[in-house]
């Protein structure tokens, strides 16, 4: 059988420079609209781990500054937190105007970190240890943003590109109805009778927060 190949260069950027990537795909020829899906995947990889690796980059400096006083919050004041900065950020969209320093993006990447602190607290449930350097944390920090990238990469298949077509303010009331969600699942002791844990409302929150940033960094 004579396989064929398709090239694919993707154009990447930061703040300061342009990243060109080359991708080269045997081309099914049963189901050739494959390659396109895989390509969308492969820079949706890339640039999720950009936004992880910057609010990682964040969480070392402040580790470093504050150490872990956040060791004291309950899962529920963690939600709490949250939830003021989601809702800062719906009011600023709505206003379109804001009076105080932090920008909708420092606060998306807020709401990321708090929710993998939150993950990383459940983690940490039975341990009293109170300060931990970043070099013990670091490990507990990617355990949790690649199990969330594992999750983002199973509801990519089954949905593929989908939230490339949503509107960062969608996806901002998205993130404060599963606040509210888990707020009411802390209500009832954590009890659930069909729905989703406060884990995965979580990892949902954190996948949204780095799709907004993503949206928001491409100027949408």
């Amino acid at each position: 059988m004579l396989l064929r190949f398709l090239y694919a260069i993707l154009l990447l950027r930061d703040n300061v420079n342009y990243y060109v990537i080359f991708f080269v795909y045997p081309i099914n020829p049963k189901n050739p609209d494959l390659f396109c899906i895989r390509i969308m995947n492969e820079q949706t990889a890339i640039e999720y781990k950009e936004v992880i690796a910057a609010c990682k980059a964040l969480f070392e400096k402040k580790t470093k500054d504050y150490g872990t006083a956040w060791r004291i919050l309950r899962i529920s004041s963690i939600t709490d937190q949250i939830y003021i900065k989601a809702q800062r950020i719906r009011s600023i969209q709505e206003k379109g105007v804001q009076k105080v320093g932090d920008s909708i993006k420092d606060e998306f990447t807020g709401i990321i970190n708090y929710c993998v602190i939150a993950l990383i607290q459940m983690k940490l449930k039975d341990s009293d240890k109170m300060e931990m350097n970043f070099e013990e944390l670091e490990q507990l920090y990617d355990e949790a943003t690649m199990g969330t990238f594992d999750l983002l990469q199973n509801k990519n298949h089954d949905y593929g590109e989908a939230w490339r077509e949503m509107r960062v303010g969608s996806m901002t009331d998205i993130i404060l109805m599963k606040l509210l969600r888990v707020k009411q699942i802390e209500d009832n002791q954590g009890i659930t009778l069909v729905s989703e844990g406060v884990m995965a409302n979580y990892q949902d929150m954190i996948n949204y927060a780095v799709f907004c940033l993503i949206k928001l960094s491409a100027g949408n």
